[in-house]
């Protein structure tokens, strides 16, 4: 499994060559299915091993990260465990892509908010989310529990990976909206929220270090892209938060909560509850970090461009 995808600067993470094999990829993903996920987890200790060894600058990043998540400064098994979950989540990728709940314990926290919004009959949610923990398994959440949801993502950087895991269902891996510099990715939001479909963005990252709010995080000021927000305000929608949290073995806690309603919110305020909203995510994602401090997957110093 490739990491390059989320290891590099703060300002260059989206463009930084991707790793690793899509032959090597497809033969990693189809042994795991063969022999099954605990088997195919013994892999995952070589991988991450060779990564923990020789990618410097995701391990300086995990320790800054992990020093500011845990209060103290990690010890190596705990940078090591760090690594792994990352590996962890996305060799689970090929289960959940294959619709194997069964192999997994997944606890849900929230749905009851999701389902009340789509009752309203207003269309989709934007279900904002992070490079924390695994948004893989919130989207089976959606098949499993008959809550269509898309993913609105930047795909550049990971394109092996992505077509290795889309070879091993078609039709459950085709929920990608896919962003970038096209003009035309906001109406396609719009388009599949008017249809009832939720849309799950990563708001932690954006591509370039620009249209960004600098709020505190891990008691330090970061930068948040300011981009999905503003979209969420033009669209006037409300916005869940959503995290797939890896727990340990075969555990995932998904859950969402509230973090913003941008309806009716006019123009002239909107810049105001677009800050409102960052402080809100940024104070969610660090109450996560804190309880679940293996589960962020910026292996990037977060903080550098504040």
């Amino acid at each position: 499994m490739s990491m390059s995808a989320d290891i590099g600067s703060a300002a260059r993470w989206a463009e930084r060559r991707e790793r690793g094999s899509l032959a090597l990829l497809r033969l990693m993903a189809r042994f795991s299915l063969r022999v099954g996920r605990r088997p195919g987890r013994l892999v995952l200790y070589v991988i991450a091993t060779y990564y923990f060894l020789f990618a410097p600058r995701a391990r300086r990043a995990s320790r800054c990260y992990l020093t500011r998540a845990l209060g103290r400064r990690p010890r190596p098994s705990e940078r090591f465990r760090h690594v792994l979950a990352f590996a962890t989540t996305i060799h689970d990728r090929v289960y959940l892509l294959t619709d194997r709940f069964d192999l997994f314990d997944l606890q849900i926290q929230g749905e009851g908010l999701v389902r009340e919004f789509l009752a309203q009959g207003r269309g989709g949610v934007l279900l904002f989310g992070a490079h924390l923990g695994s948004f893989e398994v919130m989207r089976a959440i959606g098949r499993r529990a008959a809550i269509p949801v898309v993913m609105a993502t930047h795909t550049r950087n990971a394109r092996k990976i992505n077509a290795a895991l889309a070879a091993l269902n078609p039709q459950a891996a085709t929920g990608i909206v896919p962003l970038g510099d096209d003009p035309l990715a906001l109406l396609e939001v719009e388009r599949q929220l008017a249809q009832g479909v939720s849309v799950g963005i990563l708001a932690d990252r954006t591509p370039r270090l620009q249209a960004c709010e600098t709020v505190s995080f891990l008691g330090a000021p970061a930068r948040f892209p300011t981009g999905p927000f503003r979209a969420a305000a033009v669209l006037g929608r409300p916005v869940v938060l959503m995290t797939g949290l890896y727990l340990g073995a075969n555990r995932y806690r998904v859950v969402f909560e509230p973090l913003a309603d941008f309806t009716g919110v006019p123009r002239a305020a909107r810049a105001v509850a677009v800050r409102t909203a960052i402080q809100h995510y940024a104070a969610a994602l660090e109450r996560h970090c804190r309880e679940q401090p293996y589960n962020w997957f910026n292996f990037y110093d977060f903080w550098a461009q504040a």
